[in-house]
């Protein structure tokens, strides 16, 4: 194992993450912006923007060179994140599950084989998804039913999973299944499935309140047939996958909070500037100037939180509890920012003419996803328990 590296101080960027920021930021307003309107009425991902996100390498941010990734870190992963959010939640969203949820456990527990095969495809532009929630097991993550069997060499996967972002795009699925639902815990393991395996189907799409572009569909699975090398990491470990795959995912949580509501609070910074009223611009009556000020501190916040939770977990260091408060209070972060913002657009904020109803729809899901504001809370109590 590699010796922990220091971490950057939080708030220093190198040279090179400036520089990757910078592109990033550039192509969310050159390629994403002009898609967004179009996108969130067809509650789609414009298809030809696929293409254009694996060019810029973010199919596969921290993928290996040698698998045809971009080879840079995850805090970089999250810068992009943030820079996507700040334009469409919904791109950032598939670009955040597909590194943080599909290329992040391949990295740490796939095979030579399966990393090979299997990395070199999602950074090539397959679009990749993480199916481990079900219709009765949501918070309660390994009350799994879906069930998998050995058959010969190969696996038979029986079960239906619930809220799988990138679902509709996804050629790759990582699948959570129980051999026994009697061992709990210990009889979970985690599949690579492809869509195009036998018995593998793609359900219902979720017309939701915000991220309506980024696809959220049912995994339908009727003796799905996996060969019996696509086991990610040993058999009966897949509860271990699962759960460190999402202390990491919820690190991209909140760095798509951030791109939320920095998105909504520069729109508001631009209107109460030009906003007339009582004979002079909104941004001059210090009321508001309170609450932007208080807006952009909540934000600097939270963005050193997932800085610090995302420079931790480049280092190799425990990161847990860390990443539970970053993406808690993000989530909460960005819900206040986010509303203050449609107030301080008074009667325009409440219409679709401007952004900020939609970064303030967009806020919502930063509590419910990948571990609910109450699971985070129980994650950190337990842990400064522990420590105490």
């Amino acid at each position: 194992m590699p010796e922990p590296v220091t971490p950057r101080p939080l708030t220093e960027l190198g040279e090179d993450e400036i520089l990757f920021r910078d592109s990033v930021r550039e192509f969310a307003v050159a390629e994403v912006r002009p898609r967004v309107d179009a996108m969130e009425r067809a509650c789609q991902i414009d298809p030809s923007l696929l293409p254009k996100l694996q060019e810029m390498g973010l199919l596969g941010i921290d993928v290996e060179e040698r698998f045809g990734g971009a080879g840079a870190s995850f805090f970089m992963t999250m810068l992009a994140v943030e820079e996507l959010a700040a334009v469409d939640a919904s791109t950032a969203t598939l670009v955040d599950v597909q590194n943080t949820l599909v290329n992040a456990p391949l990295k740490a527990w796939g095979s030579e084989a399966l990393k090979a095969r299997y990395l070199a495809q999602l950074a090539g532009g397959t679009v990749g998804a993480y199916a481990l929630s079900e219709p009765g097991s949501g918070s309660d993550a390994f009350s799994l039913t879906t069930r998998a069997r050995k058959d010969g060499a190969d696996w038979l996967l029986t079960g239906t999973k619930l809220w799988i972002t990138n679902g509709a795009e996804a050629g790759v699925f990582i699948v959570f299944a129980t051999v026994d639902p009697a061992l709990g815990y210990k009889g979970i393991n985690a599949f690579l499935v492809e869509r195009a395996f036998p018995g593998c189907k793609v359900g219902k799409k979720e017309d939701k309140l915000g991220i309506r572009a980024s696809s959220t569909t049912e995994l339908i699975l009727e003796d799905c047939r996996v060969p019996g090398g696509n086991v990610l990491g040993e058999l009966g470990k897949g509860y271990k996958v699962a759960i460190e795959t999402l202390n990491g995912g919820r690190i991209g949580i909140g760095a798509q909070m951030l791109g939320v509501a920095r998105g909504a609070l520069g729109a508001a910074l631009r209107f109460v500037k030009e906003r007339q009223q009582f004979g002079k611009p909104v941004a001059e009556f210090q009321g508001v100037q309170f609450q932007l000020a208080q807006a952009a501190t909540e934000l600097e916040a939270a963005r050193l939180l997932v800085w610090n939770a995302a420079r931790l977990r480049d280092a190799s260091r425990p990161y847990t509890r860390e990443a539970a408060m970053a993406k808690l209070y993000a989530a909460q972060m960005a819900e206040r920012v986010t509303s203050l913002s449609v107030e301080l657009f008074g009667g325009y904020g409440y219409t679709k003419e401007y952004p900020v109803e939609k970064y303030y729809r967009d806020a919502k899901i930063g509590a419910i996803y990948e571990g609910t504001s109450n699971m985070q809370l129980q994650t950190i109590a337990k842990l400064l328990l522990q420590d105490g």
